[in-house]
């Protein structure tokens, strides 16, 4: 709105430089950036994104399978820090568990069991890939979408501030460029100013 008014001021006035108009215009332009360029970039950026992590989604769903697994036998409890999700100490048993991969083959290893109180022949969900080996969960299409409206909002507001950056930059150009030009004139009017005899 100032750079409305800006332009609005000094439309007629006689005072008015042509630095004067050029900063109002620059204004202008920085502002109808920022609210059409700006959102049709983080746009661009979410779109991008969204496309990206869904495909994620998809291969990782195509190549991690749920498999169930079986207690062996309980080896220990620990701690495994915060739940990112809910923020609450993730406390899992150690077991010795045995499972079947997807192509057939057993495996047997040691793994976090969420499990309050397991017993021999306890089944919990893991995920392995194809040949039994363990994988983490894949991302759900919910999450990615939240990763990519995120990606889009923070790509609008990187590309505000890059050209509000800018606006300030062009107007701290011309104020300089304004000062100089007020100095050479100084220069010129300063050897007779204000001496007697010089008409001042």
């Amino acid at each position: 709105m100032r750079a409305i008014s800006g332009l609005w001021r000094w439309r007629h006035n006689p005072l008015r430089r042509g630095t004067d108009l050029a900063e109002a215009w620059v204004c202008l332009t920085t502002l109808l950036l920022i609210l059409f360029a700006a959102p049709l970039t983080g746009a661009l950026v979410g779109a991008a994104a969204q496309d990206t992590l869904q495909r994620s989604v998809r291969e990782q769903h195509r190549q991690r399978h749920p498999v169930t697994a079986q207690v062996i036998r309980r080896l220990e409890r620990t701690a495994l820090g915060a739940d990112p999700e809910t923020g609450a100490r993730d406390t899992r048993t150690r077991v010795l568990a045995g499972w079947t991969a997807p192509d057939g083959t057993r495996h047997r290893g040691a793994l976090a069991a969420q499990l309050r109180d397991p017993g021999r022949g306890d089944e919990f969900r893991i995920w392995t890939d194809t040949h039994g080996r363990l994988a983490p969960r894949p991302l759900d299409p919910a999450t990615a979408t939240t990763h990519a409206v995120l990606a889009g909002i923070g790509a609008t507001i990187v590309a505000a501030a890059l050209m509000e950056t800018a606006r300030r930059l062009v107007l701290w150009r011309m104020l300089r460029l304004r000062y100089a030009r007020w100095d050479q004139a100084w220069d010129r009017a300063g050897p007779d100013w204000g001496r007697t005899g010089t008409g001042s």
